[in-house]
């Protein structure tokens, strides 16, 4: 039998590679790396990238991997599923992965302007329903301008078709600078190296999506700091599907 929620919070308090600061603390407890992750935890110069909602972490340690010369943190507020990644990048030994514990509608209270190269949204629930809560909308575009490069790279990875059509739409509204773009990751041709390594790297739902016959969907964008952002009108339909764990929330068939 595995571990269960206490104990893994308990080791978490201890592990060096986790920050947690929930809502219930954000207020009191200023933090102190923000805008100083390279020098006070990486000790490095090399680039920053965010995975925001990085579930159990495998994708942050697989990328930690396959990018010694980059560094990752991975932020989430379940924290009994981040204990997974941390705990394997402690074992690991790898030093270029770090994990926060937050809401993610809190991200710009820790990092400071420039401080992200790139960003990393892998399987983020489509949120069908709220578009403010879609990680790919243009209400987080506005926060991810606060800390992200300019023109700094998105990388949005999903196995929703609501979603993917969402993030299209936003990116050709908004004009935003794309780089590639497929249905379906796994059969495309054209992919650069960087991406191509990335397949190597299947998170436990993303095999289980693939074993049902789900095309990985994946989309890699600019994001300029100039610029209205805004959303798209377009109706789009809701997804036939429900992914692992994920309830379809609406009778409608489609949203915006």
């Amino acid at each position: 039998m595995g571990k269960g929620k206490l104990a893994k919070f308990a080791d978490m308090e201890r592990y060096e590679n986790v920050f947690q600061y929930p809502y219930s603390v954000i207020d009191d407890v200023p933090f102190l790396m923000k805008g100083h992750w390279r020098e006070m935890y990486f000790h490095n110069d090399n680039p920053i990238v965010l995975e925001l909602g990085c579930g159990k972490g495998e994708y942050a340690v697989g990328l930690a991997k396959l990018f010694p010369d980059v560094n990752f943190i991975g932020v989430d507020i379940k924290g009994a599923r981040m204990w997974t990644g941390a705990t394997q990048a402690l074992e690991e030994g790898l030093k270029n992965v770090a994990f926060l514990r937050t809401n993610i509608e809190l991200i710009e209270r820790f990092f400071s302007e420039d401080e992200v190269q790139e960003i990393w949204l892998t399987f983020s629930d489509p949120q069908m329903k709220n578009p403010r809560k879609r990680l790919t909308s243009s209400f987080f575009m506005q926060r991810y301008r606060k800390f992200l490069v300019d023109k700094g790279v998105v990388h949005v990875k999903t196995d929703s078709n609501f979603l993917f059509t969402y993030t299209t739409l936003m990116v050709e509204k908004n004009q935003l600078p794309l780089v590639f773009r497929t249905e379906d990751l796994y059969h495309a041709e054209g992919i650069d190296a960087d991406t191509r390594k990335i397949l190597s790297i299947q998170t436990y739902y993303e095999s289980m999506w693939i074993e049902r016959g789900l095309n990985i969907k994946y989309m890699k964008f600019l994001l300029p700091h100039e610029g209205p952002l805004e959303e798209s009108e377009q109706e789009i339909p809701l997804d036939e599907y429900r992914s692992y764990h994920r309830n379809k929330r609406s009778t409608k068939e489609t949203a915006k």
